[in-house]
C-alpha cells in the first residue's frame, strides 16, 4: 500500500499545483514514486526549471527533500554544490549541482557516478517548457537508483548526482569534471540517464559499449532481461555524428575526461524540447518498466566495476 502524500506543497512551492515528496519512503519499492516525481517536477509550478531562475530552484527543494526522504547524506557538508558560467551575452548565470553519497560494502576504491540533470529550458516564446521527459524522467530514474541502493547497498561507493545547466552546455556537469568532490581517477564509471520514459516502440538505448568494448558483456547481460527493449547503440560516428550521444548529455564531460562512462535515453519525439513534453505525453506503463530497466542495470554495472575499471585500464 502506498503513503500518502503529505499536501505541503504551498510550504515548499507557493501553490497546490506541486505536490510534497513523500514523507517516508522506508519499505516502498525503489521506483515506486518515479510517475509522481515525473508529474511533480514537470508541473507549471516549476516554470521549465530553467538553470537560474525560481523554478529551477523548486526543483531542487524538492529533490533535496527527496534525497531526505531516501535517506541520502550529502557528499561533504551539504548537498548543494553551487557553480556559476557566462552565456555568450557575457551575463553571470548561477547554478547548483545536487550531491549525495552512498557507501558501498566493498573495500573496494572505485566510486560509480549515476547522475540525471534536473534542469530544463524554462519559459520561451511565453510558453513553459515543462520537460516531463527531457528530464524530468531521467531524475526519477536517479532517484529510483538512490532508493534501490538505499535498500540493499551497493558494492561500491556511488555519488548520486542532480545536475543544473544541461540545457546550457552540460554547465553543471563541466563543474562537477572540473572540481570533483573524489579525485577523478577514482571514478570507475560514470552512468547517466536523460530521457527514458517516452518511445513508441517501446525501446530504450544505452550507450557505451561502442567506444568501450570491456562494458559489452554487462550491457548485453542487462538487455537480455530488461523489462523493456534495450539496445545497444548511439554511441560512434557510424549513422552520422548527430546520431553520435557521445558529447550530448551529461557524461560528455566524463567522457572528454577520459572516464568511463554509459548513457540511457530514448530517441527523439515530436514532443522533444517542445512546451508539449508534459507529463499526460507519457507512457506510464513503458515508463515504469524503464525505471525498473535503469534501477537493474546501474545494479549489475556496480558489481562488475572493478572489472569494468581494469578493462578501462584504470
Amino acid at each position: 500500500m502506498r503513503s500518502i502524500l503529505v499536501p505541503i506543497a504551498i510550504i515548499l512551492f507557493g501553490s497546490t499545483a506541486a505536490c510534497a515528496a513523500p514523507a517516508s519512503t522506508k519499505g516502498v519499492a525503489p521506483g515506486a514514486y518515479a510517475v509522481d516525481d515525473v508529474r511533480l517536477l514537470s508541473a507549471d509550478d516549476m516554470e521549465g526549471r530553467g538553470v537560474g531562475t525560481p523554478g529551477g530552484a523548486k526543483a531542487r527543494a524538492y529533490i533535496r527533500e527527496r534525497f531526505i526522504q531516501i535517506g541520502l547524506k550529502p557528499q561533504g557538508g551539504a548537498f548543494e554544490q553551487p557553480f556559476s558560467f557566462k552565456t555568450k551575452l557575457g551575463k553571470t548565470v548561477d547554478g547548483v549541482n545536487l550531491v549525495a553519497r552512498i557507501e558501498g560494502t566493498s573495500s573496494s576504491d572505485k566510486v560509480l557516478v549515476v547522475s540525471a540533470h534536473y534542469d530544463h529550458l524554462g519559459i520561451k516564446g511565453g510558453k513553459i517548457h515543462n520537460g516531463a521527459d527531457d528530464n524530468a524522467s531521467g531524475v526519477a530514474g536517479l532517484l529510483a537508483v538512490a532508493e534501490a541502493f538505499k535498500a540493499a547497498p551497493p558494492r561500491h561507493t556511488v555519488l548520486i548526482v542532480a545536475f543544473d545547466g544541461e540545457e546550457s552546455g552540460l554547465r553543471g556537469a563541466k563543474a562537477f569534471v572540473a572540481d570533483p568532490p573524489v579525485p577523478l581517477a577514482r571514478i570507475g564509471l560514470a552512468v547517466n540517464f536523460d530521457m527514458i520514459s517516452k518511445n513508441a516502440k517501446g525501446e530504450l538505448y544505452v550507450s557505451g559499449a561502442g567506444p568501450q568494448p570491456w562494458l559489452k558483456p554487462v550491457l548485453d547481460g542487462a538487455a537480455k532481461t530488461a523489462p523493456v527493449t534495450l539496445k545497444l547503440g548511439h554511441d560512434t560516428d557510424a549513422d552520422g555524428e548527430q546520431n553520435n550521444w557521445t558529447m550530448q548529455s551529461d557524461q560528455g564531460p566524463f567522457a572528454a575526461a577520459g572516464v568511463p562512462w554509459v548513457y540511457f535515453g530514448v530517441e527523439d519525439h515530436p514532443e522533444y524540447h517542445q512546451p508539449t513534453d508534459d507529463f499526460d505525453t507519457v507512457p506510464q506503463d513503458f515508463f515504469k518498466r524503464s525505471v525498473a530497466t535503469v534501477v537493474s542495470a546501474t545494479r549489475a554495472l556496480d558489481d562488475d566495476l572493478d572489472g569494468i575499471s581494469k578493462g578501462a585500464g584504470r
